[in-house]
């Protein structure tokens, strides 16, 4: 088979499990871009393909780093998204379902996931490693709450959706550092 067969062959695959690169790829571009205008569309299909490949890659380059943490990581998450789940749904007058939380939890733990990528060049008890960690803490907690208050409306509500998610993705960040 011809290298181009296979690759058509692996997205069909990825197909058929319902993984759509092309939904991955907005939603992460909208995490990266936390001071532009979030669409309150983005989340109507939750899918979690992209956080798991994000809670992977979190824990390779954490791995990579001699950090064997992907226990503590799965069990953060899973915390962090129970808890979400029921402060949002506690807030909001349309509740939330439990997988687009989860989604939006974890397509915002791409910068962490940049972050630790980070850690393998500069040291993360360093100032420089202290200071990329802390703007990906903010920068997830932006993204994060931006996409919450989008989907939910929830008007003059951020630094109270924000708050939560802060100490989740600080969290993160201590596994990250230490």
């Amino acid at each position: 088979m011809p290298a181009d067969a296979d690759a058509l062959a692996a997205w069909a695959a990825a197909a058929q499990l319902g993984i759509n690169f092309a939904h991955i790829r907005r939603k992460a571009l909208a995490v990266l871009n936390p001071l532009g205008s979030i669409d309150r569309d983005i989340m109507d299909d939750a899918d979690l393909a992209g956080p798991v490949i994000f809670c992977f890659l979190f824990g390779g380059f954490l791995l990579l780093s001699s950090k064997v943490y992907f226990g503590y990581i799965y069990g953060v998450a899973t915390l962090g998204w129970l808890s979400m789940y029921a402060i949002l749904n506690l807030m909001s007058e349309t509740g939330i379902d439990g997988s687009r939380t989860a989604s939006v939890l974890g397509y915002s733990l791409l910068p962490m996931v940049i972050a630790s990528s980070l850690s393998m060049v500069f040291s993360s008890t360093g100032w420089i490693g202290m200071s990329l960690t802390a703007l990906s803490v903010l920068w997830a907690t932006s993204s994060s709450s931006a996409i919450f208050v989008s989907v939910l409306s929830l008007t003059d509500q951020r630094l109270l959706v924000a708050y939560p998610i802060a100490l989740l993705y600080g969290t993160f960040a201590l596994l990250a550092t230490f």
